[in-house]
C-alpha cells in the first residue's frame, strides 16, 4: 500500500521557519517527481514547489520563490520543503503529491493527507 505522510507543520510567527517532510512508503520515490501544494480556506489549491526524480531540477511558484526550498533524499524516500520568512498568507494545509509522469505534468498518482501550517501575525 502506497502512503505519502506529511509532517512538520505547526504554528509559527511571521518571519519564522518550518521544515515539512513527506515520507513515502510502498513506492520507490526516485521514480516519481514530487510536488508540494497548499490549500488555504476559501481558496483553490495552489502549486508551491516541484522537484524532479533526481532532484536536479526544482520549480517554485512566484509566491514562494526565494523563501521556500524543495529537496529530496531518495535513500530515505523523503521530500522536504524548507519554508523561511513565513508570512500569514502562507497559512494553509500543505500536501505532497507524487507523479510518475514527471515534473510539472499535472497528473498525480498519489497524495498525502496534508499538514497544517499556521503563520501568526
Amino acid at each position: 500500500q502506497v502512503q505519502l505522510v506529511e509532517s512538520g507543520g505547526g504554528l509559527v510567527q511571521t518571519g519564522g521557519s518550518l521544515r515539512l517532510s513527506c515520507a513515502a512508503s510502498g513506492l520507490t520515490s526516485s521514480r516519481y517527481a514530487m510536488d508540494w501544494f497548499r490549500h488555504a480556506p476559501g481558496q483553490e489549491r495552489e502549486f508551491a514547489a516541484a522537484i524532479s526524480r533526481s532532484g536536479g531540477n526544482t520549480y517554485y511558484s512566484d509566491s514562494v520563490k526565494g523563501r521556500f526550498t524543495i529537496s529530496r533524499d531518495n535513500d530515505k524516500n523523503t521530500v522536504y520543503l524548507q519554508m523561511n520568512s513565513l508570512k500569514p498568507e502562507d497559512t494553509a494545509v500543505y500536501y505532497c503529491a507524487a507523479s510518475s509522469q514527471g515534473t510539472l505534468v499535472p497528473v498525480y498518482d498519489y497524495w498525502g493527507q496534508g499538514t497544517q501550517v499556521t503563520v501568526s501575525s
